[in-house]
């Protein structure tokens, strides 16, 4: 019989499994500190059980010890069972949670947006060196294919006066986007432009060749690779598989930027460690003369830099 994947799992598995927390002496018995074991031993690990109890409880930080012997109300009992339970079937923590961290922000992650990862906060780096290196006293930046907003919203937050324009093609992650920048609670805010559409063609036409700097953490798996189960049965397929040959994203972005960059400006671009040579071939055949790949935290291939002259 074949395991059902995904959510179809976590269904299965609450037809035949009593809640974690239920207990005969009812929730007015149970203690943060309770749960906490519970879920550690459920999860096999101390720190998904302690983001579980601090997103339940409403305390992180420091805080979450001092909530830890209070009695836990039953509304925040049935909120940390499904959360448990949803990483017990191998939902991602980060889906569980309905939020991760990225660079200081908090933003709200689900299953309609890929996860923020380290990487990815590379790529923000990058990023914000190119916009330093170019020095334009109110820079202009995109980031295609915003998914969460993560970098849209990172550039925004640590380049002073920046606008930047963030799009996607689906309304799905443009809705987590503009929740996340309702909730960035700074001047940044009013300085980010969500707009729907593939690529290039959702950015204004009269701000053609003034960008300084566009970003990009693109699709970039090959249709067919394999993927960890808790990647490929829960993140959504379209901001993952770009084609056949998994580059196809990579390059349609690499091919239009020249057009819509300033002179000079930089063009940055999350790849795969294993797409290294192709992106930088890419990047001559478009007329970039000053390409380079810069490294991840794991000192693997992963930044694709072309920059324009002057």
């Amino acid at each position: 019989m074949t395991e059902p994947a995904g959510p179809d799992r976590l269904r299965d598995r609450r037809r035949h499994f009593p809640p974690i927390a239920q207990t005969p002496t009812g929730a007015g018995a149970l203690t943060w500190r309770h749960l906490y074991r519970l879920a550690r031993e459920r999860l096999g690990s101390d720190a998904e059980a302690r983001h579980i109890v601090e997103r339940a409880s409403g305390r992180d930080g420091a805080d979450w010890l001092f909530a830890l012997d209070q009695v836990v109300p039953g509304r925040a009992l049935t909120f940390f069972d499904d959360m448990v339970e949803r990483r017990a079937v191998g939902e991602p923590l980060q889906y569980v949670l309905s939020r991760w961290g990225f660079r200081g922000l908090d933003l709200l992650v689900d299953r309609r947006v890929l996860i923020p990862r380290p990487e990815t906060e590379v790529v923000v780096e990058v990023a914000i060196r190119e916009v330093r290196r170019l020095g334009p006293r109110k820079p202009l930046a995109a980031d295609l294919g915003t998914g969460s907003g993560a970098i849209a919203l990172s550039l925004a937050a640590e380049v002073a006066g920046a606008t930047v324009w963030a799009t996607d093609v689906s309304a799905d992650a443009l809705a987590v986007a503009r929740a996340n920048l309702a909730g960035l609670g700074s001047p940044a805010a009013g300085r980010v432009r969500l707009a729907r559409g593939r690529w290039f063609d959702a950015l204004p036409v009269l701000l053609q060749g003034q960008y300084d700097v566009i970003v990009s953490n693109p699709p970039y798996v090959a249709a067919g690779e394999r993927l960890p189960a808790e990647v490929a049965e829960w993140e959504p397929v379209q901001a993952l598989v770009a084609g056949d040959r998994g580059t196809e994203a990579v390059a349609e972005i690499v091919a239009g930027a020249p057009a819509w960059l300033a002179r000079p400006g930089s063009l940055v671009v999350e790849i795969a460690p294993r797409q290294a040579d192709e992106a930088v071939r890419l990047a001559r055949e478009a007329g970039f003369d000053d390409v380079d790949v810069r490294p991840d935290l794991a000192g693997r291939p992963r930044v694709l830099v072309a920059r324009t002259g002057h």
